[in-house]
């Protein structure tokens, strides 16, 4: 009977350890599902809040030549989205698309073309566009060819200039600057080869693309080129032959801008943009990278 009753007793002993085992083990996988689900909420939490903050930012869409101007817009964007705006940079090759598309608003803005070009082509295209705001200026420069030295140029030395009714009065008004040519009184922004009333190398004046002046040199004695297709073939504005100073026609006439739909001027998202392009740390950025191909506008 004692050795029954011995056996019930280790019999039931054994079942209360058993149990408060049980027990202990359902309370510990409790409380990991319950920690478990409290981390999955706050990991959801913090994914939902940063989810929502990447959305917060606004698409502002922009056409630029790469060099400089998506190179200014990259730096841009990092400013622009402490303002809650974010930029899709288009790249453009050329002179007529980024405009073009501008109109027909498959862009919010443009940033590749300066002031004189951008009225003309309104004239020229019927167009609405309109400046933003004024942010840099490109001295234009007169770059050595065959010919290295203005004193080595011969009677009738080729210059290639960019064909473009703006852009080629400009690099008259350069060749004038430097006693090349000379031009009719009142030839001013809009001058032609046919206002050059002086020519006493009798040069011959090129006319070609402007993305093609800089392509061009090994062909032509020299060439009055662009500064962004300078900066993208690799030309230094200090190896130039001769630059606009920046008291010329050219620095006022020739000025970068933000252009816009007429009546987009005063967009939120636009200001934005102009307020970094206008900041000090785009303008420090532009005179470190640029070296003074590029001059940011005060």
């Amino acid at each position: 009977m004692k050795k029954l009753f011995s056996t019930l007793l280790v019999a039931v002993l054994a079942a209360g350890i058993l149990a408060g085992c049980s027990s202990d083990n359902k309370a510990d996988k409790s409380s990991s599902t319950a920690e478990s689900k409290a981390t999955s909420s706050t990991a959801a939490n913090t994914d939902s809040s940063a989810s929502e903050n990447a959305t917060e930012l606004k698409k502002l869409k922009i056409g630029a030549s790469v060099t400089p101007h998506a190179e200014i817009l990259a730096k841009a964007n990092e400013l622009l989205k402490e303002k809650g705006y974010e930029l899709e940079i288009v790249e453009f090759t050329d002179y007529i698309q980024p405009n073009l598309a501008l109109e027909s608003k498959d862009l919010d803005a443009n940033y590749f073309q300066h002031i004189t070009y951008l009225n003309n082509f309104n004239e020229e295209h019927g167009t609405h566009l309109a400046s933003a705001a004024e942010i840099h200026y490109e001295p234009f420069g007169l770059f050595a060819g065959k010919t290295s030295s203005l004193d080595d140029l011969q009677d009738g030395a080729t210059i290639a200039v960019p064909n473009d009714t703006t852009n080629e009065a400009r690099a008259l008004l350069l060749l004038q600057d430097l006693g090349l040519i000379k031009l009719k009184e009142d030839a001013g922004i809009t001058a032609t080869q046919i206002d050059i009333v002086e020519n006493p190398k009798n040069l011959v004046i090129q006319e070609v693309e402007a993305v093609q002046t800089a392509r061009t040199l090994q062909d032509v004695d020299m060439a009055v080129i662009n500064g962004n297709y300078a900066l993208s073939n690799n030309l230094k504005i200090e190896d130039a032959i001769a630059t606009e100073s920046s008291d010329s026609l050219a620095a006022t006439a020739y000025v970068n801008v933000i252009a816009v739909r007429e009546g987009d001027e005063n967009r939120e998202d636009i200001k934005a943009l102009v307020d970094v392009l206008k900041s000090d740390e785009i303008s420090q950025f532009i005179a470190d990278t640029y070296k003074g191909a590029v001059v940011a506008t005060k």
